[in-house]
């Protein structure tokens, strides 16, 4: 454990929940590395991810985006592989890059393919479904308007999934943000959480919210939401 970080957790109150307003100032004061740290949020949800109704997923986009260079590959083909390149994608194109990840090349933060191209990349499954890369109409990253799917992950739209523990961990933008533009991220981010609660759920759905920076301590928040 660091000096820099003894230092700075003395500043942290561990039976304190914060208010979001006061815990970000907080974590940019201890800016804890020489690089820009990631904010992220880790969610504990009274979920049982067994069950497919509490299995939570789902996208938001972030107003201030993520901070984030998002390298994105369309798998498409005829005028889509333009859309996409207009669009701002990093790679396009159909079957040299199928054959790309088949040889395992997965060097990109998210895939979107077009609905006819679904039965091949499905056959990825084995590597793309453990990198968490396979594309899904849930999150938007099967679809026939790849213009609209490229420019909202370019902007900053995420997607959120709840692991087998219950807990949903995400990033919401760097530590070099405007405190204001961190705390709008993170509310559009508890809006979504929110609006994915199941119907069947009996007893408190969210039971704890934290926030930390890459190499910081967390921090529990006072969040209004169960």
């Amino acid at each position: 454990m660091s000096k820099r970080y003894v230092e700075n957790i003395k500043d942290v109150d561990r039976l304190k929940a914060y208010e979001i307003v006061d815990a970000v100032p907080l974590l940019k004061g201890m800016n804890m590395a020489k690089f820009d740290e990631t904010v992220e949020v880790a969610i504990n949800l009274g979920v049982d991810p067994k069950h497919a109704d509490q299995a939570i997923r789902g996208t938001v986009s972030l107003p201030n985006g993520t901070g984030k260079d998002i390298k994105v590959l369309v798998i498409a083909k005829g005028d889509n592989i333009d859309k996409a390149k207009d669009a701002g994608a990093d790679y396009y194109g159909a079957e040299e890059y199928l054959e790309k990840i088949k040889g395992g090349w997965t060097d990109v933060d998210v895939i979107v393919s077009t609905p006819d191209m679904m039965a091949e990349v499905g056959k990825l499954g084995q590597i793309l479904g453990p990198r968490g890369l396979m594309p899904n109409p849930k999150s938007g990253t099967v679809s026939n308007d790849v213009s609209k799917a490229v420019s909202e992950l370019k902007a900053g739209k995420i997607e959120f999934r709840v692991d087998k523990e219950g807990i949903v961990h995400v990033g919401i933008g760097k530590l070099s943000f405007d405190a204001d533009k961190i705390v709008e991220n993170f509310n559009a981010f508890m809006d979504a959480i929110v609006k994915a609660k199941p119907n069947s759920l009996k007893g408190a759905y969210i039971k704890k919210v934290s926030i930390s920076s890459t190499m910081g301590p967390g921090l529990r928040l006072n969040v209004g939401h169960n």
